[in-house]
């Protein structure tokens, strides 16, 4: 009888191939733990307020090189009296990265993207009424500057007109001209390329603010190395194992079951998400890499969703014929609906979100329910379904890791999101080997599932005894033994199930 290797390695070759695998998981966490650094870095800069009563679209505000902007450091300042500047005579100047210690810093394109956020300090005034919800309409101007490039040359990368919803309030004892309202940071925009060495964002505001401050997130250009040297080395392994696993399938006289052709398309997206892309933002500007990004994510996270319901249902141990997509449609359809649903709030809000259901904990109380028949059974089909039941049991406990392990890596990356409101003050220095690990941990699961599912040349002996201790004869007539059967677990499952 042959059927997947699962079925038919032995558990001294099991063990290795575990210990194996844990190890290449502990070698993951610890890249990311002692080499990578923390995935991104926060720089808050604070604006340089420009005043031109001549303002122009068409000219650059910097504060730093030559011919930079005329700029003063306080609205109390008595220039601001006697050339009656208003706020509309004033732009706001970042010029990024910062220096530091006196050395000009340039950003490198390994650090990938860029989000921006802006943190307003505005007057409580007796005179000026002041909407703490109201709406603020923002003049956006976004420039760029290479290295060797003149320090007036600025070319505009992108500008805007926004509107932004501001959420303030000061409490009734502090409504005193000295204090200032409490604002909630705004975010503002995300670069999905940093393919230039400086960028210059000059804003314009209509109202008198007392300090205007942006906070910039960037990817670490350290981690972008590790990240995507993983991939490097995960990507060519992936591709060999799924060649690897198809070639055992086309050499089989059956059409392959729909449990071979999901763990195809898991194998396939997982291929898709290791590509390692971010190698063209090192040669050319790509501001869609983030969307790119997050489309193959969200194809891998509906591909791993999709197997895990169809290897759970292939497995349920009922006598409900199965091996036909069409049995699940109602299920799949569902998991696509729901993914649909994210991918189009993705494009809308930036977000990313998962909803991962535990549904494979419900084999663990299937399997039990069917090993009770065991005991009646003969001495070589019981130990050769013992085995295939405790090893099917590991791949169950894998699987379950993987899902939560999973969950956790995609809450911890929307709880980083909060390095976004300058009001949390969120550590997070293990968040490096948390996403390798479960990064590497995909690649394993996947890696061992193809393994052990690809189809075993191996066959064992039939049993000529085919009575039980009580005298009553076991009838396998549903378990082939031909090398176009299915696995062999979920044959005598379906075989008791309908006993």
């Amino acid at each position: 009888m042959a059927g997947a290797i699962i079925e038919n390695l032995s558990g001294r070759k099991l063990g290795i191939l575990i210990v194996f695998l844990m190890l290449c998981q502990v070698v993951c966490f610890l890249v990311g733990a002692l080499i990578a650094p923390a995935p991104s870095s926060a720089m808050s800069v604070l604006g340089t307020k420009c005043i031109d009563k001549k303002y122009s679209k068409d000219k650059w505000y910097y504060p730093r090189g030559e011919k930079r902007c005329r700029s003063i450091s306080s609205l109390d300042e008595p220039v601001v009296e006697q050339d009656n500047i208003e706020a509309n005579d004033i732009i706001f100047a970042f010029q990024i990265p910062s220096p530091k210690d006196n050395f000009a810093l340039d950003y490198s394109r390994w650090q990938q993207n860029l989000l921006s956020v802006m943190h307003l300090d505005i007057y409580y005034d007796d005179d000026a009424k002041f909407d703490p919800n109201a709406v603020m309409t923002i003049e956006a101007r976004l420039g760029y500057r290479n290295k060797g490039d003149p320090d007036t040359k600025w070319t505009e990368y992108a500008s805007s007109v926004e509107e932004r919803t501001l959420d303030c309030y000061i409490e009734p004892r502090h409504m005193r001209a000295e204090y200032i309202y409490n604002c909630s940071s705004v975010p503002m925009f995300e670069l999905g390329s940093l393919h230039h060495d400086f960028y210059l964002l000059n804003i314009r505001l209509p109202m008198d603010t007392a300090k205007e401050s942006w906070g910039f997130i960037h990817q670490n250009g350290g981690f972008t190395k590790v990240w995507v040297s993983l991939k490097t080395i995960f990507f060519p392994t992936m591709v060999a194992i799924m060649a690897w696993f198809w070639r055992r399938i086309s050499l089989l006289t059956r059409p392959p079951a729909l449990l071979e052709y999901m763990l195809m398309v898991l194998g396939a997206a997982l291929t898709f998400l290791n590509c390692p892309l971010e190698y063209l933002t090192l040669v050319y500007d790509c501001p869609w890499m983030t969307v790119v990004s997050d489309i193959r994510q969200g194809l891998f996270y509906a591909s791993l969703l999709s197997f895990w319901l169809i290897f759970t249902g292939e497995h349920l141990m009922d006598d409900i014929e199965r091996n036909r997509i069409r049995v699940y449609w109602r299920h799949l359809s569902a998991v696509l609906g729901g993914c649909l649903c994210l991918f189009i709030f993705d494009m809308c809000e930036r977000g990313v979100q998962l909803r991962n259901p535990f549904y494979s904990i419900w084999v663990f109380i299937n399997i039990s329910s069917k090993r009770q028949s065991l005991p009646a059974m003969s001495s070589a089909r019981r130990l050769h379904y013992e085995g295939i039941i405790y090893r099917f049991k590991v791949l169950m406990l894998a699987t379950l890791l993987c899902a939560a392990m999973t969950v956790i890596g995609f809450i911890l990356g929307q709880v980083s999101e909060g390095q976004w409101s300058w009001d949390d003050n969120i550590k997070l220095e293990y968040t490096s080997a948390f996403f390798t690990g479960v990064y590497g941990m995909w690649n394993i699961y996947t890696f061992a599932l193809i393994c052990l599912y690809a189809p075993s040349h191996k066959r064992w002996p039939k049993d000529q005894d085919t009575q039980s201790s009580t005298g009553e004869e076991i009838e396998f007539s549903r378990l082939a033994t031909e090398p176009s059967e299915m696995s062999s677990i979920t044959a005598f499952a379906k075989k008791t199930a309908a006993d």
